[in-house]
Parts: structure tokens; sequence; C-alpha cells
């Protein structure tokens, strides 16, 4: 097969709801449409000893939450279908949007009785501003949930996105019969005892079929020819290339839980989302059909074999082929590095690969040479933008409640941080190490990672801060006199870059407005 093949049937996306909404579930059952898994995990039960696939560090077995991204990768109907299941939880944002820098389309889950929730919102944003293809699921129709119609004008209305069922439900809850594909012309009849729903289609071109009715009774038929003619007379026709530029959201319905409604969802994304996308870099543009080898790390993960005490790059293959034990070029370093046993994933299992193409995702055994949003190419020293580490909104002080563990507690704090689920800083006056979250619940992941996989323990001890901001000037002088002078208030972060700890909004603005030479960053990508 040519390079040019392996790219065309390349499908890399991504997974994004609000917490509970149902993607985790979503994930194993297209996980097992695509042979690559036998039987779905038990998300929410801790009493079943077994848990979603995607749901692999031991938090996450016992919350029932995702906390990290994974990435799985399974072949379906010819095709290579690049899979990353992402946190819902809002404390855990910032793994999502750096997540979403590696994916070419996104698949977003809506749970029917809730509709549109907040960190929908915030995700659909970030999807915005890259253009990136949406395809809609709305979850859960086995339960008594809103309107259809109404859901759809909240989508609209709530997340700015023009929208297009391409199936329909008929009834809902109790009442449930199942969908009607606009897309393949078919009914797909739900069957509440029938877990594998997957063939129970009947192909209908005719809605005014007698069929119909004979399937799921005249009440629902008649509502059904209603609906569609609705439809079809109040949006738009589907157009696959207003889909690709982000112009148009197709919408979905089904019932993960109960596998109804996934192969439906599946079949039609493998056929019209979007081929690996090309990159920009701050030299220039790089397509996927490029002869170099390019790509870029989104995400590193210590310990996904507590055992072995391994730590992995996640790295996106953005143009030409990535080679077993071929010297690449890491850029920020300014080095040749080898690799002799890149993998692909399954969630926690690993494989061994040989080579990857664009589009596909591939882990790096990694000692500490790498950071999030880092370059390898085959010579050319160029970076990939757009994965910063942004600024913490919630402090903690670090407090060592065993300093037998000193040693441990400080490669932990090290390693985890390193994966950008939160950023340490070190106090200049006195050392003091401070871990900087987006949400509360990091903490409790952190605390629980040190004891469980480096055997060290903490505390967190409240510390009344409003931002952390990192600090440049073209004067060096004023710089060194700023950080004297605010010496009570400084720290640098890993890379010993200067950041500014403001106690307050207003601490803040003073600082800003008496030193006009020195430029305060919200985001360490400047």
């Amino acid at each position: 097969m040519t390079i040019k093949q392996e790219i065309e049937r390349r499908r890399t996306f991504g997974i994004i709801s609000h917490p509970d909404a149902g993607k985790t579930t979503l994930t194993e059952k297209l996980l097992l449409f695509g042979g690559a898994i036998q039987s779905a995990g038990a998300v929410k039960s801790n009493k079943i000893k077994k848990h979603a696939t995607s749901d692999f560090m031991e938090i996450e077995k016992q919350r029932g939450i995702s906390v990290a991204t994974s990435v799985m990768g399974f072949e379906y109907k010819g095709k290579k279908v690049n899979l990353l299941d992402t946190p819902g939880h809002e404390d855990f944002a910032e793994d999502t949007y750096r997540t979403l820098t590696a994916v070419d389309s996104v698949i977003m889950v809506i749970d029917c009785v809730k509709g549109v929730e907040p960190q929908t919102r915030k995700l659909l944003e970030v999807c915005r501003m890259r253009n990136t293809p949406v395809i809609v699921f709305i979850n859960k129709l086995d339960r008594e949930g809103r309107d259809p119609f109404d859901l759809l004008d909240e989508i609209e209305k709530e997340l700015k996105i023009k929208v297009r069922p391409l199936s329909w439900p008929i009834g809902m809850g109790k009442q449930f019969k199942g969908v009607y594909s606009l897309y393949e012309k078919s009914l797909i009849l739900f069957d509440a005892g029938n877990k594998l729903n997957a063939e129970n289609a009947v192909k209908i071109d005719d809605l005014n079929a007698a069929e119909i009715a004979a399937n799921v009774g005249e009440r629902f038929a008649d509502k059904l020819r209603e609906d569609v003619e609705i439809i079809e007379s109040v949006y738009p026709e589907f157009v696959v290339d207003d889909y690709l530029q982000g112009k148009i959201s197709p919408v979905f319905f089904g019932s993960a839980v109960n596998n109804f409604g996934v192969r439906e969802l599946l079949d039609c994304f493998v056929q019209i989302a979007p081929i690996p996308q090309s990159r920009s870099t701050d030299l220039h543009e790089i397509n996927p059909d490029d002869k170099n080898f390019t790509g870029f790390v989104f995400k590193i993960h210590a310990n996904i074999d507590p055992k072995h005490r391994d730590r992995i790059a996640f790295l996106r293959v953005c143009s030409g082929v990535f080679e077993r034990n071929k010297n690449y070029f890491h850029v920020r370093e300014g080095r040749q590095l080898r690799f002799s046993n890149p993998t692909a994933f399954m969630a926690a299992e690993k494989n061994v690969i040989d080579e990857a193409f664009p589009g596909d995702i591939i882990g790096l055994y990694d000692t500490g040479v790498f950071k999030i949003g880092d370059t390898l190419t085959e010579g050319t020293k160029e970076s990939f933008k757009g994965i910063p580490s942004f600024s913490p909104e919630i402090f903690r002080y670090v407090n060592n409640t065993d300093p037998m563990k000193t040693k441990q507690l400080n490669k932990g704090l090290e390693q985890l941080t390193d994966e950008g689920v939160a950023q340490l800083f070190t106090k200049t006056l006195n050392n003091r190490k401070i871990l900087g979250t987006v949400g509360a619940l990091q903490f409790e992941v952190i605390q629980h990672r040190l004891k469980s996989e480096y055997g060290a323990s903490c505390t967190f001890e409240a510390i009344n801060l409003f931002k952390a901001c990192w600090i440049s000037s073209k004067d060096k002088k004023k710089l060194d006199a700023f950080i004297l002078d605010k010496s009570h208030h400084m720290a640098v972060d890993k890379d010993h870059k200067p950041v500014f700890l403001a106690e307050s909004a207003w601490a803040l603005q003073m600082a800003q407005e008496k030193n006009p030479d020195i430029d305060f960053h919200f985001k360490s990508e400047f």
C-alpha cells in the first residue's frame, strides 16, 4: 500500500462531552464494533471487576470517571481508526484541550435528558478555534429525555453550530422503538433485551411503506413521517464539504449502553470523517503527504505500567513515515534520538510497531527528554504551534509527610507534572514547592498517584494566590530589578522561567501598571 493510500484510510478523532454523558461507554461500544475488544467493561460499578478499557488508571476504576486521555486504534471496514477518549471532568480540561490539537475531527456526546451542559460549551469553543469537524451523538434514548427538536434547537442556540439530523428517534424511554436512519434510509429497531442491536435493521426507501407501521405501530409511524417532513423542510441538506469545513454538524441518536445507534454512527463516520489534515509550524504548513517525517508530543503519561515505571510520550505523526530504529531530530534539545520500541496503543496495552503514518498516535518510551509540545523531525529546525500550558487557577503548598521518602516525592512531582495536569513552581525565597491546577480534583489524583505509584505521601496546604504569570522583558536590567523588588512573590517553573505570583487581581493590575517594560504572560508559550 502506498503512503497516500495509508493516509487516506486513516481517521483520527477525539470523543468529548460533559461528565456522565456516556462518552466512555460509547468508546467501549465503538471498540466492540471495531473488533478491538470482545466485551465491554462496566464503567461505573466498583463491584464488577471488569472496567472500561479506556479507564486504565487505578483511580479511574475506583471513581468511575476518566481523568486521562486514552488512545486506542482499531481497523474497521478497511479504515484505520485512531480514537482518543478524553476526560469529561472540567478539572482535566487542559488535557482535553491539548488532545484536540492531535485529532482531525470530534464526536461530541450529549445526554438527551440534560442537553447541552457547561463543559460541552467550553470544549466546542476549542473545536471552533480550529474549525474541527464535529459529529453529535445524542445518547441515552432508552431514558425519558427531552423532545428531539428541542434538543437540536438548544444545540444550535447554545453551541452556535448548524446541525443536520442523519438519524431520528422513534419514541423515547419506555416507548423507545428505534431510530430511522436518514443517511442509510433504513429503520433500526430497538430491543432492550438484545445488547447487540447491530443487525436489527429493516431497509426502507419509502417512508409511506406499510412495514414501518407493522414494526413500530401506526401512531409512531405517523409521528415519524411528520418529523421527517419537518426535518427535510427546516434543516439544510447534508453536504460533506460543509461538515469538513466545520460549518454543519451531523446528528445521530442512540443508546450507547444498549449498543444501539452506534454502528450507524461508526459507518457514517468512516465514510465522511476527514483524513489526516495539515498542521502549522513556526516556518510553514506541513502537509501529511510531505516526504520528510514530522510529529509533535501532545501528552506525556508516567507509569502506564507502574511495575516498570515507564514514561510514555504520545506523539502525533504529521507527515512522512515514522520508522523504528531510525534517527530523528529533537528540535528543542537540538539532538538526534532513536527509538527501538515505539508502540501503538490499546489503552494500557501496547504493541511495538515498525512504522507509523500521518494521523497515527504512537507512544515513545521517554527517559525525561520530552516535554508537551516538543517536535520531532528528520532534521529540519521547526516547531509545531499551539500547545501551551495555561496559567493555573488553584494553588497549594506541598508538604512532605514522610521525610524518608523525599527523593520519591520529588521524582513523583516532577514526572506527574510533566503530564501537564498540574504545574510545579518553586518559591525563590524559601524553595517551597507550589502545585497549581485548573481544578481541585487534580490534587486528589496527584496525591493518590504519588502514594500508589511512588510510595510518597504529602498533604496540600491552601495558599492565597490569584494568578501565576510568566514574566519577560526586552530589558534584562528592568527584569532583574522587578524580580528583586518582588522577591516575596517570585517563583520559578520547572524550566527555571521566572513566575510572578499575584495574590489578587488588584495586585496583578498594579504590578502591570507600574512596570510597563515587563510582559506578563498567562500561558507558557510566548
